[in-house]
């Protein structure tokens, strides 16, 4: 298989400069991995090391047991079979699309390389344009293209450079799905580097979260964000709310009640107890296990999102409710909790 390992690799600008800190990180062949973090936090660092375009000054990189970067070795990036979708597909202006996907394949013999662009453009759902010239395509065919012409020369490992970001809301969910089903039918590793936490959760088999040069968290989205590492991870990944909580056994005493705990750190009895806006909800005060005055309403079509001073918090919290609400700021309002929660030490 087509694992992809990256182990210790540092990588630093000058003195002081350090951006990749010792960086741990596989992915399982065949799977989808985002890498997700701040602006700053060497993303686009790590996917240059992996491509082959910088020279890391310490640590190794292999792909399907073949050592690409390590101590004494560094190979050029058109020797490590990795193809490369950037940010607005960047395909050859002059050139039509059945030539931007032939690209890669000058050492293949003519007719095989007729026949691969044409499995590639149909994989792609592009099957019939080859003759077309990229300016005749929208954006969202653009991409498709370009990840026709990653694949087509069949690489150890695709690499996604925030592939979707020049796209406008409603095309980027669309070609987004396309992008997975893609590297799906393909069997293909990837890599996409991404600062857009929904993307990478909807869209990747896994997520590493990168703070400081180094990986906060890798796990499958559903374990990132209903058991993160740490409340900074918690944070980052989507809307947190944390509430004061002393555990005991298997649930933790808050201001909202008592919560059932999914995790805690082992020996931890006070802590921060993670809930999810959607995990709240507004309800009579008379059913509620704690209640407070609203204080503002977001509606974004599919849902509110109502922020709500607790009686007893210093805080306010943010309690995410289905469609449009009745409440309105200054009433008064009933919370419940459903599900389980997370307990971790307050930062120092």
């Amino acid at each position: 298989m087509n694992d992809l390992q990256v182990s210790g690799v540092a990588k630093s600008y000058g003195p002081g400069t350090a951006v990749l800190d010792g960086l741990d990180l596989t992915v399982q062949g065949g799977h989808l991995a985002a890498v997700l973090g701040p602006s700053g936090c060497g993303k686009t660092t790590l996917l240059r090391v992996i491509a082959g375009f910088l020279r890391a000054d310490q640590g190794t990189v292999t792909i399907a047991g073949r050592t690409l970067a390590g101590p004494g070795i560094h190979l050029p990036p058109e020797r490590r079979r990795i193809g490369i979708v950037p940010q607005e597909g960047a395909l050859f202006p002059h050139l039509s699309v059945a030539r931007n996907v032939a690209f890669g394949l000058t050492r293949t013999e003519r007719g095989a390389r007729t026949k691969r662009v044409a499995e590639m453009l149909d994989l792609v759902g592009l099957s019939g344009y080859g003759n077309r010239m990229p300016f005749e395509l929208s954006g969202g065919q653009q991409q498709r293209v370009a990840l026709a012409r990653a694949l087509a020369p069949e690489p150890h490992l695709v690499l996604l450079d925030e592939p979707f970001s020049a796209l406008d809301s409603g095309l980027r969910g669309t070609v987004r799905a396309e992008v997975r089903a893609v590297l799906q039918a393909s069997g293909a590793t990837a890599v996409l580097v991404t600062h857009d936490q929904q993307e990478a959760l909807s869209t990747a088999d896994a997520v590493a979260v990168l703070r400081d040069g180094r990986v906060a968290q890798c796990a499958a989205p559903e374990e990132l964000y209903q058991r993160p590492a740490d409340p900074w991870v918690a944070s980052f990944v989507g809307d947190a709310v944390f509430l004061t909580g002393t555990a005991e056994k298997n649930t933790a005493t808050t201001i909202l009640g008592r919560i059932p705990l999914v995790a805690a750190p082992a020996g931890l009895r006070e802590g921060l107890v993670l809930l999810r806006p959607e995990q709240l909800h507004l309800t009579d005060p008379t059913t509620a296990t704690a209640e407070g005055t609203v204080t503002d309403v977001c509606f974004f079509g599919h849902d509110s999102m109502v922020t709500v001073t607790v009686d007893g918090l210093d805080q306010p919290i943010d309690i995410r409710a289905p469609g449009p609400l009745q409440v309105r700021p200054g009433g008064r309002i009933g919370i419940r909790v459903t599900g389980e929660a997370t307990l971790h030490e307050v930062p120092a």
